[in-house]
Parts: C-alpha cells; structure tokens; sequence
C-alpha cells in the first residue's frame, strides 16, 4: 500500500463522516414530527430515535479516532522508505484498539449532534407546553360564551353529549356517533337527513358539514369532573 491510497482512503472516511452528520441531522427532524404529532407511543418512538442518534455518534467518533491514529503513524513516513509500510497496519490497529478501549459511551452524549438532537426535542415540548397553556386560557374564555348558548344534550340521544359536533351550515350541535348514524340510515332509504333540532330550517345534514367541537367537548368535560367532585 501506498502513503496516496492511504490519503485517498482517509478522505472516503471523511465524506462517510458528512453523510453520517446528515443521516443524524434526518433523524433529529423525524424525532420533531414524531413529537409534533403527539402520536400514541411517541415517547418509545424518540427513544429509539435517541439510540439511533447515539449509534451514529459513536460511528463518527471512532472514524475521528481511527484518522487521528492513521495521520500519527504515517506522519513520519516518506515515499522514499516504502519498507515501513508494512509495518503499518499492525501500528494502526494496535493504537486504535488501545484508544478506544477507554472510551466511555457516556461520552457520545456530549456529541454536538447528539446535544442538538436533544435541545430540539427539550425547546419544543417546552413551546408546545407554552402554546398549550396560552390556548387553553382562550378556550376557557371561549367555554364561558358557549355554556351559555349551546345546550349540552343531544337533540337525537337526549343525554348529554361525548363527542360534540357542530354542522357548519344551521350551527346545531349533536353527539357525532348518533348524527352520524341517522345520516347513514337516511341514505340507506335514499332520503335526505333533516337536522332533528325542533324548527330547523336545514333538510339536508352531510357528513361533510360536521365539524368536531373541541371547545364544547372541553366543556362537557369540565363539568363531568366538577359533579365526580361533588
């Protein structure tokens, strides 16, 4: 082997290192729509992200190593003494292997890319959780205006409603299992569905219209947890 194809393969380990900083870089952004989506399991998701992250860094670290160990050994190599090269691999691998054994993967959470993977995710949460509160202050705000404009129980079941609904189209409310369920029947007769509140003008309630009330929901909720107090 030579002192360029030795230069020439220091250089491929790092182009290999870029790609691995970008791999890491994709993976921090999957870790944020994983976290945005505040999916089911999201939790177990980033964790196998953070172990993914931290496999990479160790990759990268151990590149770093091994060209720092490689650059040593052949520093004092001159094209002009071809016989030591021979000699050369042994010496790569001896240090190499001496280095690494005292590392500590304790380390790899101090990894630039690591600490950045982790700042998002911490930065996030901790707007979202701002966000979040700032919205609910809105929605109590909200809830006080709709308490008293908006009746709680169902036109169609007549017991208080679960998962509210509003039709954008006449402004009623219903609970959604049992518009959605009069609507099907309907349609199985080839009929339109009338809105069922008494006096309603609207004849025909598509699915399409149906918009989910969270803020009545919230309310309903709120009002199941004050009567489970008393």
């Amino acid at each position: 082997m030579s002192l360029s194809a030795v230069h020439g393969t220091l250089s491929s380990l790092k182009s290999c290192q870029a790609d691995i900083g970008t791999g890491m870089d994709i993976v921090t952004d999957v870790a944020m729509d994983l976290v945005e989506a505040q999916d089911e399991g999201m939790n177990s998701n980033v964790k196998q992200m953070e172990a993914m992250i931290l496999e990479c860094a160790k990759l990268d670290r151990e590149i770093n190593y091994f060209i720092d160990v490689v650059q040593q050994v052949t520093s004092g190599v001159t094209p002009q003494q071809p016989e030591t090269m021979f000699s050369l691999s042994d010496k790569v691998k001896e240090q190499f292997s001496q280095r690494t054994a005292r590392l500590s993967d304790a380390e790899l959470h101090n990894h630039q890319k690591v600490l950045a993977f982790k700042d998002s995710i911490k930065n996030f949460l901790k707007q979202a959780n701002q966000e979040s509160e700032e919205n609910m202050e809105e929605l109590d705000e909200d809830i006080a205006v709709t308490q008293s404009q908006v009746n709680l129980t169902c036109p169609l079941t007549q017991v208080e409603m679960e998962n509210p609904v509003k039709n954008k189209k006449c402004n009623h409310h219903y609970d959604e299992g049992a518009i959605l369920s009069l609507i099907k029947t309907k349609h199985s007769q080839k009929k339109k569905c009338r809105c069922p509140v008494v006096g309603c003008g609207n004849t025909d309630v598509k699915e399409s219209d149906l918009i989910p009330d969270q803020i009545l929901r919230r309310k309903i909720q709120s009002q199941k947890r004050q009567n489970n107090r008393t």
